[in-house]
């Protein structure tokens, strides 16, 4: 298993692999790239997310901008997607983003974890000598009809259920049920939507 099927798959892998590290770089130069365009360059935004998100029906997705991706391949939205200004995408592992979700500015989907024991964490050189730091990810998913306010970030692992929103200012890290509101850092349930 390479480098970077350990990495979609949720094992430990090394981020400084050479593939890995030339998707990354093309993902962060293709978001330089969009950041610098103004929203009436459309048609200019529009294929540089094209490149960016292969995956994604583009017709339907909005990103105010500044953008931040680590990867974009493993990114997945479905329609009617309005983000903000600066949403960031640690996409290291998969993000599935369901239809009719709006991200506020400042929203955060980090997939990448790191291992608690320090043993693990800290760097280690490899057969060349080069100081490696092991990482893995978990997968985000974000159901139809969501609504995340300003500055929420959600972490690896995490599903927020269909027609939920999140408070601004939350910490996600567990699962949120579907049509509820909820808030805080860490985000918890506090009622209903009826």
């Amino acid at each position: 298993m390479n480098e970077r099927e350990k990495m979609t798959a949720g094992e430990l892998y090394n981020p400084a692999d050479e593939e890995l590290y030339r998707l990354r770089t093309r993902a962060h130069k293709l978001c330089v790239d969009y950041n610098k365009l103004y929203d009436t360059d459309e048609v200019k935004r529009y294929d540089i997310l094209r490149e960016l998100l292969p995956y994604c029906n583009l017709d339907e997705i909005y990103f105010q901008g500044p953008i931040y991706f680590d990867y974009g391949i493993n990114t997945f939205i479905g329609k009617n997607f309005y983000a903000n200004f600066n949403t960031t995408i640690l996409d290291v592992c998969r993000v599935r983003i369901g239809d009719n979700v709006m991200l506020g500015t400042n929203v955060s989907l980090l997939t990448p974890m790191h291992p608690m024991r320090w043993q693990e964490r800290n760097g280690k050189r490899n057969k060349n000598g080069e100081i490696i730091q092991l990482e893995y990810a978990k997968p985000i998913t974000i159901g139809n009809n969501c609504w995340l306010a300003s500055n929420v970030t959600v972490t690896g692992g995490v599903k927020i259920g269909a027609g939920s929103v999140i408070g601004a200012g939350s910490v996600v890290t567990r699962d949120i049920p579907p049509d509820v509101f909820a808030a805080g850092a860490p985000c918890r349930v506090i009622k209903p939507i009826e």
